[in-house]
């Protein structure tokens, strides 16, 4: 299936939409993008929209801790937002809550971060 992704600056924060499987093959490509555009426009803060990922494994978790100790550097933000129940489960018993913001929607997380 692979991973669509899309990407939006808004301000300071880079908003990353994903749609496919987060896994080890699609992670590689998107770290180094990811980070070249965080590096590039400064980006302090980062919304990862999780609505349309079919699955996820540690490459996927990896990525999003690789993102923070690049965003934390920056004194910002991760917000994960729109996560479907398999997403959910991951987050919760890897940990990742404790380092990331979670909302239910791209509106509350550019609230969170006060953006909108």
């Amino acid at each position: 299936m692979g991973l669509n992704v899309q990407m939006a600056l808004k301000k300071n924060v880079l908003i990353i939409r994903l749609k496919g499987e987060l896994d080890q093959s699609s992670v590689t490509n998107l770290k180094y993008r990811v980070s070249e555009i965080i590096d590039k426009y400064h980006i302090k803060n980062l919304v990862i929209n999780m609505q349309e990922v079919a699955f996820m494994d540690s490459s996927g978790i990896g990525f999003i801790i690789g993102r923070y100790s690049q965003i934390k550097k920056r004194k910002g933000h991760i917000v994960i937002c729109s996560m479907n129940e398999m997403v959910q489960r991951i987050f919760n018993l890897s940990g990742l809550k404790k380092i990331c913001f979670v909302t239910k929607n791209e509106i509350e997380a550019e609230e969170r971060l006060e953006i909108a």
